[in-house]
């Protein structure tokens, strides 16, 4: 068994033990959903759960991508929670890719982004309940830049010859669909994993030399590919402002009147 198929079961065996430890919270979120539905329907319009700011790095590409050895990448994402269990999410970061094959010479550089949103699945045990399984949709894009390759034509008859194809840079569109979940382990310290699907919008662009390895998405040969992240995030909390109307709120605070005679 090679080292870096190794280091991949490795991992996914990890993720299954957090995702163990994890299955008490999840039970118990949906034990109190169906105790007492009607409390926390009000609950959920009223939203008071408050403002989070959620700021992870992805741990799982560095690690494989060192025993590939020739590619690296770079991922961070964050997200920040709306209303209704929605949270706005957007990833991004860099790598690299070099292809040195005996007939063929040429590296790549791309820096990415992703963008979309998350929608947690389940209902909240309380307001500082913040674990979460998600689906998610992203739209993501990458600026490439590929150095000029160099390559060898084989000709049995008039012998090899050298050739090189002119560097170039190009911007690769896609989409994508995620799932995963994510636990508080200590406060406001969370860790998590996203299962993605991704689909090239624009594959043929850049048929004619395609990229090893694109940063954020995947083999760039490939007009779809499946991808893994282990992230570790900080939360950053803060209330959010009562909503219940100024008015109100004097009327509680007033005493009541002594009875006239």
């Amino acid at each position: 068994m090679s080292i870096q198929r190794t280091c991949i079961y490795i991992f996914i065996l990890s993720i299954s033990l957090l995702a163990l430890t994890g299955m008490q919270a999840v039970y118990a979120q949906a034990d109190a959903a169906v105790v007492d539905t009607t409390d926390l329907h009000k609950e959920k319009k009223i939203d008071s759960a408050g403002h989070q700011l959620c700021l992870g790095i992805d741990i799982f590409h560095p690690v494989i991508n060192h025993f590939i050895g020739d590619q690296a990448g770079y991922e961070f994402a964050a997200d920040y929670y709306l209303r209704n269990e929605y949270y706005l999410a957007a990833e991004g970061g860099w790598g690299s890719a070099n292809v040195n094959y005996p007939d063929l010479q040429y590296n790549t550089t791309n820096n990415f982004l992703r963008f979309g949103f998350n929608k947690s699945i389940l209902t909240r045990n309380k307001l500082n309940d913040w674990d979460m399984m998600l689906i998610g949709l992203r739209l993501g894009f990458a600026n490439i830049t590929r150095s000029a390759a160099y390559y060898t034509v084989t000709d049995s008859l008039w012998g090899n010859s050298d050739s090189t194809h002119a560097g170039k840079s190009f911007v690769a569109y896609w989409i994508e669909i995620t799932g995963g979940m994510r636990v508080e382990l200590l406060k406001n310290f969370f860790a998590g994993w996203n299962i993605r699907g991704k689909f090239m919008l624009n594959g043929m662009s850049f048929k004619d030399l395609s990229p090893l390895y694109i940063a954020g998405y995947g083999r760039g040969d490939k007009n779809s590919n499946f991808d893994f992240n282990v992230y570790l995030s900080y939360a950053i909390r803060w209330d959010r402002r009562s909503l219940m109307p100024k008015a109100k709120e004097d009327k509680k605070d007033e005493k009541p009147e002594l009875l006239k005679d």
